[in-house]
């Protein structure tokens, strides 16, 4: 696609790409706005309900690796299709019943899904949009965030709908993967890039992720800053709880965040095809979330809106400028899915810890203290690893 024009058929790809990004999020966003409602249901800790965040955000990590072969033997169009479809059973198997083992069950299942359809996806704009990548990988992460928002503020709605009843409230994510799956399935031709990547594996064009230091340099940058996204996913409501405030109140601030992170998800890639310098906008955004973080830590009233108001900007810049930093140094497309691959694998195994400490932190002292302390070490470490990208250029 060396035209820079847009055509229909590109546009038509890239609404099916945003429509499957959608579905990478809702599994585990949509447990946080109902976490202490489902804590008090199923008559469970907080760490407990803390692994039904960090279990699918593990398997993300774990089964990223998966992405390369699956590709490899299915081609895009069918494994992207393959996979929506288990998206689609792990939410709507949450009508059945109110389970603590079906909600971990679930969640396992959509992680699995989720971790093999970020690396094929990467790869596949990478090959497919090579001019306009970085605008693509922006739509994908509005797609992602828009998801994110969707389930953050119409999760409790759906709840108070249907007569206080959260498997309901759970279970009606499976429609978007439903609509997904079939525009997907319309739209994408199917492709199979055997000949290609066999070949470029026979050339040795391909670096292995694995043993390059920069690459381990861009996973702990992406483990770092999907620790914090999950965490405040799962943790934003309850600490605003803690603090005084209602259930719909708390829900409306973390639907603040989520519609911020959404515009910037777009908005901030796009900017960066105009000042790409990845090393400014990371220190630039490593600075703004320190600073929203203490106004979280010791603000009140009108001060935690602001807070909330330039996290969601934080996030909004770090997810996209973590899947980009791989896609910027692939040579090929190949490299551009082992790269992806190894980066949301690792990155993810790195987030799967962090919300478990915090319930365990929580269970043990009963405030949030310790919760500001690693948010802001958080961030700490993201202008760290910042500071080490910097060095390797």
């Amino acid at each position: 696609m060396k035209n820079k024009q847009w055509t229909v058929s590109m546009v038509m790809v890239v609404v099916s790409i945003f429509l499957v990004a959608l579905n990478m999020r809702p599994a585990v966003t949509a447990i946080g706005p109902l976490f202490t409602i489902l804590m008090e249901s199923l008559q469970v800790s907080n760490t407990q309900m803390s692994l039904l965040t960090s279990i699918p955000v593990f398997c993300m990590g774990l089964f990223a690796i998966v992405a390369v072969p699956l590709q490899r033997k299915f081609g895009t169009k069918t494994a992207i299709m393959l996979l929506v479809i288990i998206v689609a059973f792990a939410n709507g198997l949450r009508f059945l019943k109110e389970s603590y083992l079906l909600l971990v069950v679930t969640s396992f299942a959509a992680g699995f899904a989720i971790a093999i359809i970020g690396p094929i996806l990467n790869a596949y704009i990478k090959e497919k949009f090579p001019n306009r990548f970085a605008t693509v990988v922006g739509v994908y992460s509005f797609g992602i965030g828009t998801g994110a928002t969707l389930s953050a503020s119409l999760t409790v709605s759906f709840y108070h709908r249907f007569n206080q009843n959260w498997t309901v409230a759970l279970g009606s994510w499976a429609v978007l993967a439903v609509v997904a799956l079939v525009v997907w399935s319309v739209v994408v031709r199917k492709e199979q890039d055997n000949t290609q990547i066999q070949g470029e594996i026979a050339q040795g064009t391909a670096r292995n992720p694995w043993k390059n230091r920069r690459a381990w340099t861009i996973l702990f940058y992406f483990g770092l800053q999907t620790s914090l996204f999950f965490s405040m996913m799962s943790w934003l409501s309850p600490m605003l709880q803690d603090k005084g405030f209602s259930l719909v109140t708390a829900s409306s601030l973390l639907t603040c965040l989520s519609i911020v992170q959404m515009i910037g998800n777009i908005v901030i890639p796009m900017l960066m095809e105009k000042w790409s310098n990845r090393i400014t906008w990371l220190l630039a955004l490593g600075t703004l979330g320190i600073i929203g973080f203490i106004l979280l830590w010791v603000g009140a009233g009108p001060m935690l809106w602001i807070a909330v108001f330039m996290i969601g900007i934080v996030l909004s810049g770090l997810f996209p400028i973590g899947l980009l930093l791989p896609l910027d140094e692939a040579r090929n497309h190949v490299e551009a899915n082992s790269w992806s691959s190894m980066v949301l694998s690792g990155g993810f195994m790195m987030s799967s810890i962090i919300p478990i400490v915090i319930g365990y932190c929580y269970d043990v002292t009963g405030n949030h203290t310790f919760t500001y302390v690693i948010f802001i070490a958080l961030m700490l470490g993201i202008i760290g690893t910042t500071f080490m990208l910097k060095k390797n250029i």
